[in-house]
């Protein structure tokens, strides 16, 4: 099958090569010319693993190209999927300019090719506030008398685990108002559901609706279990004690239950607002979902009274932290929780190094103030104390004698739980984590 991914940002470039790996013919389209050039070098512009093997594989069989050029993109396409992004506008809402603008271009080409070209599918895979994907529908209607299909196809990837969601996914969720979006769907996703797992025929508005549904749930248990950690400080209970006996419910299960600095990345804080912001369109008041929001941007403070509690005058200072991705197996660093602390830290007077093993490059962009450095060891020399903020696996067993020797005081201020109380106790570390006493 043709298929043409309009963005070659996360979503598109991971479904343009997922797809391609699957026998597809693939079109990714984009405007930056420097984000095309390197992708034609089978260079990724993003780090997930396995993505850049996959993309030099399909290039080298020429089963993926990447291109600026719309018109060759459109032109030999069955399936033409919108994967550009949705941001948060001021006020919380999803701006849809790039939809909108990549649906008009789409109504342009398909002008050009005539009222007897043959009838596309056009599929809105950018997450997109339910109603959007008619009104896709209804622009490029309005501008051309060409035949085309609508489809709405939410994307369920996990930053760092992509390239397998994609390819074993537990469920694939179309949107859809027309036999030949259906056929044309089920045909595409049939080779990846094959163990069983199911492909849901939905109608659109149900389909866009079911990706906010899902993000946002997720975030409220991440919210959830933050508040309890929260609140186990306050009575001395151990919110990894706690987290286990409430976990043993099977009506409760333990993914996303796990307490830490709050979520980040491109979907649950965009989403989360975006929920919100749709029920403000209509008038109706999600007060679960806003308070999902709120605990989740308080964390953040929260985290940092404990570094101002063990260490109240930081100006002078040097913190060193480990971890800037907003999760680990990704260089993400959007809404990440490790760039609200910098900040602060910052503010306060304090110099910041930081080591990631994959973030760094986007730290310098974003915080320049920040002294990267590449090796997680180097990064302690002299430091006051270190902050933990993502859990990369290099982490949970490092070398407890050698960061104690790095370190000019031994502090760790853990945000991921990563180690036992009983241990730092015994090593002679001052430490302070979530929902757990300061030892």
């Amino acid at each position: 099958m043709n298929l043409t991914m309009v963005g070659t940002g996360y979503v598109g470039l991971v479904t343009g090569a997922c797809f391609a790996d699957m026998g597809n013919k693939v079109v990714c389209l984009d405007v930056d010319a420097k984000k095309i050039e390197t992708l034609r070098r089978g260079e990724s512009p993003i780090y997930e693993p396995g993505l850049a093997e996959m993309l030099k594989r399909n290039i080298v069989e020429h089963r993926i190209t990447f291109t600026l050029d719309k018109a060759e993109a459109y032109r030999h396409a069955d399936a033409i999927f919108i994967c550009v992004g949705t941001p948060s506008d001021v006020d919380g809402s999803a701006d849809l300019q790039y939809v909108l603008r990549v649906a008009s271009d789409i109504a342009d080409a398909l002008n050009a090719m005539g009222p007897t070209a043959k009838q596309k599918v056009i599929i809105v895979k950018s997450t997109v506030p339910v109603g959007t994907t008619h009104k896709v529908r209804d622009l490029i209607a309005s501008k051309t008398k060409t035949l085309f299909a609508i489809a709405d196809n939410p994307e369920f990837l996990k930053e760092g685990d992509a390239i397998s969601d994609f390819m074993r996914p537990d469920r694939v969720v179309c949107g859809i108002e027309s036999k030949e979006a259906e056929t044309l769907l089920h045909e595409l996703y049939e080779p990846f559901t094959r163990q069983g797992n199911p492909i849901f025929m939905l109608d659109i508005r149900s389909a866009e609706m079911v990706k906010y549904a899902s993000n946002a749930m997720l975030a409220c248990k991440i919210s959830f279990v933050n508040e309890i950690a929260n609140l186990c400080e306050f009575y001395g209970a151990d919110i990894n004690k706690v987290r286990e006996g409430m976990c043993a419910d099977k009506r409760i299960g333990n993914q996303f239950l796990y307490p830490g600095l709050g979520y980040g990345g491109s979907c649950f804080p965009k989403d989360t607002l975006a929920v919100v912001g749709m029920g403000k369109a209509v008038g109706f008041d999600c007060e679960l979902n806003a308070s999902v929001h709120r605990v989740n941007q308080h964390q953040r403070p929260h985290f940092w009274k404990k570094v101002l509690s063990v260490m109240p005058e930081l100006k002078g200072k040097t913190l060193a932290f480990w971890g800037v991705a907003f999760k680990p197996k990704t260089d993400d660093i959007r809404e990440a929780p490790s760039i609200a602390l910098m900040e602060r830290a910052l503010a306060a007077g304090a110099t910041v190094r930081a080591y990631d093993p994959e973030a760094l490059e986007n730290l310098e962009r974003e915080l320049p103030a920040a002294h990267p450095v590449h090796d997680m060891y180097e990064v302690l020399n002299g430091a006051d104390a270190l902050i933990v903020c993502t859990e990369w696996t290099q982490f949970r067993l490092p070398d407890f004698a050698e960061m104690k020797r790095r370190l000019k005081t031994p502090i760790i201020f853990d945000g991921r739980n990563l180690y036992r109380l009983s241990q730092m106790r015994e090593l002679g570390f001052t430490y302070a984590s979530i929902g757990r006493a300061t030892v």
